[in-house]
């Protein structure tokens, strides 16, 4: 569980900080950033995954989502992942697009060659980062929450709907509603995980809760200004399907707002106000 530093600064009295360690899951070094805020130098403090959208790093929210104020207030951990495996020899889209292999791992795990090899972005974050977290840093594993960004929101609402009670609360700024009905998704999930569009299910949030899987709530934010509203995130398919399923939604329709870090860092307090009042409760141990 040796982790690498590769940078920390000092912001609203706690630390971000950028790490590397050399992952058995995709065979490949990760990246990714945890602010820890005051309130970690005194015990563990619950935790906030923030899973990016395409062709992003975890310096995206780091450097732009404006969360470290919140968090401090809030005595909150955040965790940015990478959104794929990186290096030599990982595979990457042949026509250089941005919306498949490198910074577009979709928060699957690939079986189709040669993507099968290190995109395993899902094993990566459900079983090996946390551990990596839970040895090197005062995280309080018993408390967590999970949002994301477009490409990011769609892996937030799939791993918490396929992994129930592992999150306690799950939120998302304009999701991939349903990937197997939008064109970013039904490249991706094709390309990883082949024709067979029964092997797509696990993969779409809409499916998935249309096939049973349940949350107990869920926040959703989307900018009506947002120029793939309607091609790529069709937040109404979700809306549909949490109605039939009983599912809790507060879907925010947002006048005026697009798709970039613009429109996620004005909505990020209340994102983070929202997982704090969720993750409410006594620390794992005490």
């Amino acid at each position: 569980m040796r982790i690498e530093t590769v940078s920390t600064a000092r912001s609203f009295g706690g630390v971000q900080g950028v790490y590397r360690h050399k992952s058995r899951e995709t065979g490949t070094d990760m990246v990714f950033s945890v602010y820890l805020p005051p309130q970690a130098e005194a015990g563990p403090c619950p935790v906030v995954w923030f899973l990016s959208g395409l062709t992003c790093t975890h310096a995206n929210v780091t450097e732009k989502g404006q969360f470290q104020r919140t968090c401090a207030e809030l005595g909150l951990i955040l965790v940015a992942p990478d959104t794929s495996p990186r290096g030599e020899g990982v595979s990457d889209d042949p026509e250089g697009a941005y919306d498949f292999g490198l910074g577009a791992g979709f928060y699957l795990d690939a079986t189709q060659p040669p993507w099968a090899a290190n995109y395993r972005m899902e094993s990566y974050l459900v079983q090996e980062l946390p551990d990596v977290l839970a040895a090197n840093f005062p995280v309080d594993m018993a408390r967590e929450a999970i949002t994301g960004h477009s490409m990011g929101g769609h892996g937030a609402l799939t791993l918490a709907l396929k992994n129930p009670g592992r999150w306690r609360s799950v939120s998302a700024f304009a999701p991939i509603s349903s990937p197997m009905r939008c064109p970013w998704g039904e490249k991706a999930l094709a390309g990883y995980l082949g024709r067979d569009e029964a092997a797509w299910r696990r993969y779409d949030a809409t499916a998935l809760i249309e096939d049973g899987a349940r949350l107990d709530h869920l926040l959703v934010d989307q900018g009506e200004a947002d120029g793939v509203l309607k091609t790529q995130l069709k937040p109404e398919l979700l809306a549909q399907a949490c109605e039939a399923a009983g599912i809790p939604l507060t879907l925010r329709m947002q006048p005026g707002y697009d798709h970039s870090y613009y429109f996620v860092s004005t909505f990020m307090a209340d994102h983070l106000r929202w997982h704090a009042e969720r993750l409410a409760g006594p620390a794992s141990g005490s």
